[in-house]
């Protein structure tokens, strides 16, 4: 019996590589996520002019595409000054519904603050930075802001280095390329070829540590977060402040309990629902 082609279905052959601009590449909406990332904590509010610098686009271009964000509910303006409204949390909101296993996550990293007393975070690789997509906070141990949806350099940071470790090494080595990498402190590695031997020895030994590379007196810790076929996922950190607790101490003590919550996360995506 002959059946139907899938027509929304992907060619065997398909990969999730980002698609380049072709008949089916949508201009306008490019041009729209561009107005919105322009957005940031260095600029929440843009005057027209500004927002069209930022995004690379002409002012009416900008202003078009400011209007009917506007229109939608996503943007509001006193007349000369634009800024997001609350209502774009709903785009993000979207990504973490859709993905139960940050509700499943969230009360281990809560035992785990409490075991370690210690904030505890959860991110994603998107290029070459990750990105916060849960936060179980304890102090206030940065001078950045860190929320869900926040972006740091995967380069010097522990979960970064954990999700590079899930990639080819080729990879890794074209996301370093692409990374700034600048010496945010003067213990921050930048090198390439020692950064790629750092990536290797976290993924060998299955947990990254990273002593004030990111920020003068931040020690992180990382773990990866796998699925049923041992792909790295996510990855799983603690963060604390060297005045406090030393990159010893931290390993020493609070190396097993993130291990056990990374597993323990690890062990309920693996598992089968319906």
């Amino acid at each position: 019996m002959a059946t139907t082609p899938d027509t929304d279905a992907l060619p065997p052959d398909a990969d999730n590589s980002p698609p380049r601009p072709s008949d089916s590449y949508v201009q306008s909406f490019a041009r729209g996520l561009e107005v919105i990332r322009s957005f940031s904590a260095e600029a929440p509010q843009q005057t027209l002019t500004e927002v069209a610098a930022r995004s690379g686009l002409t002012r009416a271009g900008a202003r078009r595409i400011l209007l009917t964000l506007q229109t939608l509910g996503y943007v509001e303006t006193d007349g000369r000054q634009f800024r997001l409204s609350p209502r774009i949390l709903d785009l993000g909101f979207a990504y973490l519904s859709s993905m139960p296993i940050w509700n499943l996550a969230e009360p281990v990293m809560e035992g785990l603050v409490d075991r370690v007393k210690e904030s505890c975070s959860a991110a994603v690789l998107e290029g070459s930075d990750i990105v916060y997509v849960l936060r179980v906070p304890t102090h206030k141990i940065m001078r950045i802001t860190l929320g869900v949806g926040t972006r740091l350099p995967a380069y010097c940071t522990s979960m970064g280095r954990i999700l590079l470790g899930g990639l080819p090494d080729e990879e890794i080595v074209r996301r370093l390329q692409a990374s700034a990498r600048d010496a945010r402190t003067r213990h921050t590695v930048t090198e390439i070829d020692e950064l790629l031997t750092k990536v290797r020895q976290a993924r060998d030994q299955g947990w990254c540590l990273v002593d004030q590379e990111l920020e003068e007196g931040l020690i992180s810790m990382a773990a990866p977060i796998v699925n049923r076929s041992g792909r790295v996922i996510a990855a799983l950190n603690i963060s604390g402040q060297a005045n406090r607790t030393s990159a010893f101490d931290m390993q020493d003590r609070m190396l097993p309990h993130l291990l056990q919550s990374a597993q323990t996360i690890s062990r309920m995506v693996s598992q089968p629902r319906g």
